[in-house]
């Protein structure tokens, strides 16, 4: 016999054959690093906006730099507590978002003080310092739902209940006034003294995480074959109660609020959950039908949609009127080009609600395609995290909800984007994160919060279940051929 190796003999294997699995790693430290990263690109981004505006650098921007560092880094210690193995990316992407949005709106109110002081007029009151503070109550609401919701899949159990929230939040602008509910034609506000909120963005939430219980709840439903057509399995004429209320819900924000994104934006993100949860291209074709039906029955019988379809075929038939919007920005987009006129160096301003709606051409006019196409590859990389968060976890119900989440988003930005570049007819919606408004990012904070925590349950560590004294585990079966009879 032979005499053990030193590696062998130095390092016994344990009695059950196999050496102890090393401690998984949170990966905390990745996402510290760039979040310190994202703080320093916004900061940096702060300093050329002044430069190239104020021929100067004062220490004005340190509040924002310090308050920015500040919020993060209580985001980040919440979710060292709270969640502690989730994605070290959401939350970077996240913050380096919302820090750009942050600084273009800063440069916004710059152009805006500068016009101001050329007309004459007073001065308007800084939009960057307002959206410091709504990203300061979005972290906070961030941090309550780490710390409020201990375990996801309890949301299913009030499925009902929140679909219900969800669609009085979002009926009730409808039904009030148009004093206290419209701002430029779409009832989709409640507007008090001093405050001012979206009810809607709050509603989509909701109804995300009813639509997912209900898709697990009932999915023999949604999975049973009607007539099968051209190779596709189209579902049955009476299971489609689920997509016809949608589609009714949606025709009805578009009816009674004039609102074209949040239908479209429900609507779209049913369609693509109920294809997840099925696999079949039937769903698909269905929903892409009565879509199709509500936007010729819309065109064909509401004002508001046939000029904005209208003005989206041809924006210069009518410059001066409901064209000049879309028409400034696609010249700010043209003026940018490849590389951007520079920040602070462009005219964004010249686009009306260039700080909301429009942001995306900001982007466009002063960092030009290169800047544009990088910012779209972060929201493509959050979407996609997301998705990598449904497909970990375990369960029906977070895969479900995990994937809406994302691909809310997806839609979101599709729908803004392809309004400002002439693919599709504008819709009101704002870009994530970026956009300036409460509403919108307090919403989606807690969205992410809501995709970490399933993130931090997808990939946490398995606690191995101990086994029973007797009998045979089916873990440790063997593998049989089983012929049908």
């Amino acid at each position: 016999m032979t005499a053990p190796s030193q590696s062998s003999a130095s390092f016994p294997s344990p009695p059950g054959g196999f050496a102890p699995a090393p401690p998984q790693s949170t990966r905390r430290g990745v996402e510290a690093a760039l979040l310190a990263a994202a703080t320093l690109i916004t900061t940096l981004s702060f300093v050329l906006v002044e430069a190239s505006q104020e021929q100067a650098v004062t220490w004005d921007l340190a509040k924002y730099g310090l308050a920015y560092l500040a919020m993060f880094a209580v985001a980040h210690a919440a979710v060292r507590r709270f969640a502690t193995h989730a994605d070290p990316l959401l939350l970077p992407i996240v913050a380096l978002l919302n820090g750009l949005g942050l600084v273009l709106i800063h440069r916004l109110d710059l152009a805006a003080q500068e016009s101001a002081r050329y007309l004459g007029t007073e001065e308007p009151s800084p939009d960057a310092n307002q959206q410091v503070l709504w990203t300061a109550l979005g972290i906070a609401c961030f941090v309550a739902v780490l710390i409020l919701v201990r375990d996801y899949r309890t949301l299913a159990r009030y499925g009902y209940t929140l679909g219900l929230g969800g669609l009085v939040f979002l009926a009730l602008p409808a039904v009030l006034p148009s004093s206290l509910s419209e701002v430029n034609g779409s009832k989709i506000w409640i507007r008090l003294p001093g405050f001012s909120i979206q009810p809607g963005e709050f509603a989509k939430i909701a109804l995300l995480i009813f639509f997912a219980s209900v898709l697990v709840a009932k999915r023999e439903l949604f999975t049973t074959a009607g007539k099968h057509v051209l190779g596709m399995d189209l579902p049955r004429a009476r299971d489609l109660g689920p997509v016809v209320v949608a589609w009714i819900v949606s025709i009805g924000v578009l009816v009674f609020e004039k609102d074209l994104g949040t239908s479209l934006l429900i609507y779209s993100t049913v369609v693509v959950m109920i294809y997840i949860a099925t696999e079949r291209v039937g769903w698909i074709v269905v929903g892409l039908t009565l879509l199709l039906a509500g936007f010729v029955l819309a065109y064909n019988s509401f004002g508001h949609v046939k000029i904005r379809t209208d003005t989206w075929l041809d924006p210069f038939a009518d410059y001066n009127d409901t064209g000049y919007q879309i028409s400034q920005s696609l010249f700010g987009l043209a003026t940018g080009g490849m590389g951007g006129t520079g920040l602070g160096s462009g005219r964004p301003s010249q686009v009306p609600f260039a700080n909301t709606d429009f942001i995306v051409a900001t982007v466009g006019e002063e960092l030009g395609l290169i800047g544009l196409a990088a910012v779209l590859m972060l929201y493509l990389l959050f979407v996609l995290r997301g998705v990598r968060t449904a497909l970990a976890v375990r369960d029906s119900f977070g895969k479900l909800l995990a994937a809406g989440l994302s691909v809310i988003i997806a839609v979101q930005l599709f729908v803004v984007v392809g309004g400002v570049t002439k693919l599709i007819p504008l819709t009101g919606l704002t870009t994530p994160f970026m956009s300036y408004g409460g509403s919108s990012l307090l919403a989606n904070y807690v969205l992410v919060a809501l995709l970490m925590k399933i993130s931090d349950a997808a990939r946490a560590p398995v606690v191995p279940q101990k086994r029973a004294a007797a009998g045979p585990q089916i873990g440790d079966a063997p593998t049989q051929v089983v012929k049908r009879s």
